[in-house]
């Protein structure tokens, strides 16, 4: 296993080495006697017994019966309280939204900032509240020593304490189709006092951003990128090179222009046109993204098609509220010299 990065850790390490020397130890004592029992009773030439073997032994019986019933006690005691602290979270936590869906994860921050990426401040209970749009996924996070279930119709919970900052495998643990492999994220623990400066600028970025810069931020983010790639080359949904412009062929039969009111449609209702050679297995993104957040991805898509020769434009989609204020004041302040 990883090394430990949560406050689970000495718990399940401890407990999991427990079972696993118990294991080696009761293997290497079953096969020594084994050995010896081949080695000592085997059948020797001239050689009779003239005993008949026994067959019972009350005070064995009694000792390989209550030993191991207390030893399993043991580990259903520790294993069970340790499913109780992992149940139940401080009433403090940090809670963050988790949505699984083919093939990707999405963290709703309190904010309304969405992450394909797991961020958490370091020494933090942080509560995690799970669902899923489509099949069981199973968020795993090896270094956190914790796994549990997205079920389709339910919320289930699951909560940790980052101990240590870095980057930390995130993995869905099970099997949901022909991407599985692919649905991986990164867990971020940030220092102490870097995460709020974090999830404000993450927010933002539709305020910081270029048009283009901001739409490859969201095709990386939103999990676009897992089934759609940006180089041409052919994966569960269609390439988003060279696509606005073209003319796509669909499953039944019509052609449809790949331009503005397309992509948007097939955002929002991504089962309403089949692109020929394609499975519908794309969700709906419908009141998950802004008009300002697809217009970052039509802008995005633009810039990498070839059959988009026009202008693009440079300014973030969003205005800075201090930029707009300062802009809505030096409008007012021109209107009034000019009325002057």
């Amino acid at each position: 296993m990883p090394d430990n990065a949560s406050n689970y850790g000495s718990e399940v390490d401890g407990l999991f080495y427990f079972i696993y020397w118990l294991c080696v130890l009761m293997f290497m004592m079953i096969l020594g006697w084994m050995v010896l029992f081949v080695v000592r009773y085997r059948k020797r030439a001239g050689y009779e017994a003239n005993k008949p073997a026994p067959h019972h032994s009350t005070a064995l019986e009694l000792t390989w019966s209550i030993i191991p019933t207390f030893v399993v006690m043991g580990i259903f005691y520790f294993g069970f309280k340790g499913f109780l602290d992992m149940a139940t979270p401080p009433s403090q936590a940090y809670e963050i939204q988790v949505i699984a869906k083919k093939w990707s994860w999405q963290f709703v921050y309190p904010n309304g900032h969405v992450d394909n990426n797991l961020h958490v401040p370091v020494d933090t209970p942080i509560r995690l509240v799970m669902q899923s749009d489509d099949v069981i996924h199973s968020l795993f996070i090896p270094a956190f020593r914790i796994k549990k279930d997205a079920v389709p119709g339910r919320f289930t919970k699951t909560w940790f304490t980052a101990t240590q900052p870095g980057d930390f495998n995130l993995f869905c643990a099970e099997y949901c189709g022909q991407q599985h492999s692919v649905m991986k994220s990164v867990v971020t623990v940030h220092p102490a006092g870097e995460f709020e400066g974090w999830l404000t600028d993450a927010a933002n970025f539709l305020k910081t951003m270029s048009p283009i810069e901001a739409g490859e931020k969201i095709y990386n983010l939103r999990g676009c990128a897992q089934c759609h790639t940006n180089d041409g080359q052919a994966s569960t949904g269609p390439s988003f090179k060279d696509l606005f412009g073209r003319e796509e062929a669909m499953t039944d039969g019509s052609k449809i222009l790949a331009d503005e009111a397309y992509i948007k449609q097939s955002i929002l209702e991504p089962g309403a046109h089949i692109v020929s050679g394609y499975q519908n297995v794309m969700p709906t993104y419908k009141g998950q993204l802004k008009d300002s957040e697809i217009t970052a991805l039509i802008l995005y898509f633009k810039s990498i098609s070839k059959h988009f020769d026009g202008n693009i434009p440079t300014e973030p989609l969003e205005k800075d509220d201090q930029a707009a204020s300062e802009q809505e004041n030096q409008s007012s302040q021109t209107t009034t010299e000019g009325q002057q």
